[in-house]
């Protein structure tokens, strides 16, 4: 294998990211969900859109994207032989119309991907996906999903690993400035505290632990990223003692203790441990912050040469009023009549440089380093009481006449709504904002008639409200008493918060 002569030292950026089912439009999928009834054109140009948004955040946009739940395609007939030339062919087109123009919708899912990069200012990549095949797996289930890889470094080689009923492992190793980094992306079994379901994930584990020991026999201090979601959290022999070995921990050997990688004891440290403990989390399941994301690094990015990790650079990529929500959650991607949303993880966001000395033997200087190697047992509790409504919220009457509310990328946001109201003959209530109509909803039912008479009595509201979609109608949800401030006689104008 080549490589060009190093380049000089510069960082870059890798993003980890499970974009919760990316589907092309062409209505052949293996999820009844992705049927044209329930997901249209609009439904895929709204998903590419705020998939772009997000990366696009990332400082100079992330060089390296590891992706998971991409559709595989089920008519690769229609695939693209060369993304570059296919992107240059469907310049200054938007993508909302080609994803409505039937010539396009066999198109895999990665080519929207990379269309809707380029239009948000991200370009340059090059794609590297499993080989995977449709049909169905050992165990008769179809394979509807793989992972996929984009980098703006070459990519020099790419290998696909299967394992039993599982989704196959993606390997690509890039030339990153004359520098080999090796890439695993994985999208392992889900039920993270299944039994059944550990030992698949336990065999994924295998498949790359066989793999990262070739590797390591060849070179030790080889530089390589583990990527993706795992199913398994950073803790999960702790976390779930019942299922025994599992396949993070014990198969794979990920752990927490930095300075282990110095002593050639491990061979694999988890960036979860870079973080307190009461940050970690990247999804929800039960009220439960889960760590089903990994970012895993090898000890060859300590030492200094080719590439190193930029220390204590891993982060969620958590965007208040874009991706996550008042309370800090996830705003996931909305499969109703109305397209919205993002997905049920966070990316993971960690840094890289390159190194010009070349030496193997002595190890890169480490702030405040992790020797914690396994984590605690119990699971972190998502915490909705300490949060700053007033601080968090967005004014309707500051938003631009122009502003899309309803393009999928405000969802889940909170607004305080200042607005005409009206109260229809079955007692709802609705609100006008920008010149459309929206229902005003709250679960708690003391509040209801509050809100319907002071729209009755005023033909106007002031309140806090998330936006989303119900059954296909657009809402403000009010969540509980302290989002309907006290009424004023003279101005809607939002009260002062308590205690001030």
């Amino acid at each position: 294998m080549f490589f060009a002569a190093a380049a000089p030292a510069r960082e870059f950026s890798l993003v980890a990211y499970n974009v919760e089912n990316f589907f092309d439009a062409d209505g052949v999928a293996a999820y009844k969900d992705y049927q044209p009834a329930t997901y249209t054109p609009r439904h895929l140009a709204v998903k590419a859109e705020n998939i772009a948004k997000v990366l696009a955040r990332v400082p100079d946009g992330p060089n390296i994207v590891v992706l998971n739940e991409i559709e595989l395609d089920q008519t690769p007939e229609s695939s693209v032989k060369d993304f570059p030339a296919w992107l240059d062919s469907v310049n200054g087109r938007k993508l909302a119309d080609m994803a409505a123009d039937p010539t396009f919708a066999g198109l895999p899912a990665e080519a929207w991907l990379l269309k809707a990069l380029r239009d948000a200012g991200l370009d340059g990549y090059h794609v590297a996906t499993t080989d995977e095949k449709p049909g169905p797996y050992e165990n008769g289930r179809g394979t509807a999903i793989r992972n996929v890889i984009l980098s703006k470094f070459p990519i020099t080689s790419v290998r696909t690993h299967p394992t039993p009923n599982a989704r196959a492992i993606l390997e690509a190793t890039l030339d990153v400035d004359g520098r080999p980094l090796t890439v695993f992306a994985n999208h392992w079994k889900s039920g993270a505290g299944d039994p059944e379901a550990e030992a698949v994930r336990a065999g994924n584990a295998e498949t790359l632990r066989a793999r990262l020991n070739e590797i390591f026999a060849a070179d030790p201090n080889a530089d390589a990223i583990v990527a993706g979601d795992l199913n398994s959290h950073y803790n999960q022999k702790h976390r779930y003692r019942a299922i025994g070995k599992t396949g993070i921990n014990d198969v794979l050997g990920s752990q927490g203790n930095e300075l282990a990688l110095r002593r050639k004891s491990d061979d694999l440290y988890n960036l979860w441990f870079e973080l307190p403990s009461n940050n970690r989390g990247s999804d929800i399941y039960k009220n439960e912050w889960g760590t089903l994301m990994h970012i895993i690094l090898s000890r060859g990015l300590y030492d200094q040469s080719g590439v190193q990790y930029v220390d204590n650079s891993f982060r969620v990529l958590k965007i208040p009023s874009l991706n996550s929500d008042v309370y800090g959650r996830p705003v996931r991607w909305s499969r109703s009549k109305i397209p919205g949303g993002f997905s049920d993880h966070y990316p993971l966001l960690v840094r890289f440089r390159t190194v010009e000395d070349g030496d193997k033997s002595r190890w890169m200087p480490l702030s405040k380093p992790s020797t914690e190697e396994t984590g605690s047992d119990a699971p972190l509790r998502v915490d909705t009481s300490a949060v700053d409504l007033f601080a968090a919220a967005s004014k309707t009457s500051e938003l631009a006449p122009a502003t899309a509310l309803r393009d999928g990328s405000f969802d889940g946001r909170v607004f305080f709504v200042e607005a005409p109201a009206t109260v229809d003959p079955r007692g709802f209530v609705h609100v006008n904002v920008l010149g459309d109509s929206y229902d005003v909803f709250t679960h708690d039912k003391d509040l209801r008639p509050k809100i319907r008479d002071r729209a009755k009595a005023d033909g106007k509201l002031a309140f806090y409200g998330e936006l989303g979609t119900y059954r296909g109608r657009w809402q403000f949800l009010v969540h509980g008493k302290e989002w309907l401030p006290p009424a004023r006689e003279t101005d809607i104008t939002p009260q002062t918060p308590p205690g001030e």
